[in-house]
């Protein structure tokens, strides 16, 4: 099974065009499968066991992600599964696909979590002591994410070429390796533009944002200097940057912009992923109105 597992790799990575982090998810979803059918020797041993698998030994793995799992892994994994199989029959190893017969569980509703716009102001507006280039980078880095919404791993791939802050602009390479073009806020313009003088005079293909070693930054380095800074600054410590994501979004839909242009920037394919963020509005103006309104059914 391995081998079709990495012609299954390819044919994510180039035909289907899906991001590096989208198809290593599918393809550790997929060894994980495979692990599990390692229990069960009497059909590993032979030489056309993927014929073998069927709707009943699919549903005995699913009871198993059960035990261990939130619906929204499940999907993803069955997801995975569903298309690894779909591939399968494409290249003429099955005739035809036992994981069709399958239901996706309903995933969890959920609402992000964000910041108010009185913590953001916390977070980005005072300094902490450390190497002044890392104290820069780093509240560039912040102040870049909440001014364009940017994903983690967006930030982390741009190159000081993608940045034009004569116009205020940062050309981002999203999912699917969807290009777009976002503004950047006057304040986040500055503290790029410090940063990058104090670097001296960086080539324009070097990576915008490096680590101590002189390395680009990664995204886990990213999420552990946030840490450090919530931490000094009192604020909540479980607050990750794709939390400032979606702050940015909220915020936007607060002051009154239009759902489809907080699509764009977002770079969301389906106007149903950013419908989210009307929830999380709408129960932040609950809480302001349970809080401030005297005939509130709420106590203050």
């Amino acid at each position: 099974m391995c081998q079709y597992i990495e012609r299954f790799e390819q044919y994510l990575a180039v035909e289907r065009n899906l991001s590096p982090r989208t198809v290593e998810a599918y393809v550790r979803d997929l060894r994980q499968f495979y692990a599990f059918l390692k229990q069960y020797e009497a059909i590993c041993v032979q030489t056309d066991f993927l014929m073998h698998i069927d709707l009943l030994l699919l549903r005995q793995y699913l009871a198993q992600l059960h035990k261990s799992c939130g619906r929204t892994s499940i999907a993803r994994k069955l997801s995975a599964i569903k298309i690894f199989f779909r591939f399968l029959v494409r290249e003429g190893v099955l005739a035809d696909s036992p994981a069709d017969a399958l239901s996706t569980p309903r995933r969890e509703q959920y609402l992000p979590k964000v910041l108010s716009a009185e913590q953001v102001g916390h977070l980005l507006d005072r300094s902490l002591p450390g190497p002044y280039l890392l104290v820069l980078r780093d509240l560039a880095i912040f102040e870049l994410i909440y001014s364009c919404g940017l994903r983690v791993g967006e930030l982390t791939s741009l190159d000081i070429s993608a940045v034009d802050l004569e116009n205020h602009q940062v050309r981002v390479l999203g999912k699917g390796n969807k290009e777009r073009i976002l503004p950047i806020g006057q304040q986040a313009c500055r503290a790029l533009q410090n940063y990058l003088i104090e670097r001296g005079q960086p080539d324009q293909q070097d990576a915008l944002f490096l680590n101590q070693r002189g390395g680009r930054l990664t995204a886990r380095s990213v999420q552990r200097n946030l840490k450090k800074r919530l931490l000094q600054f009192n604020l909540p410590t479980d607050v990750t940057p794709h939390a400032l994501r979606h702050s940015f979004a909220t915020h936007l839909l607060d002051a009154g912009a239009d759902l489809r242009v907080i699509q764009e920037l977002l770079g969301h394919a389906s106007l149903s992923t950013t419908q989210k963020y009307t929830k999380v509005s709408f129960a932040h103006l609950t809480d302001v109105y349970d809080r401030c309104h005297p005939r509130s059914t709420k106590s203050n």
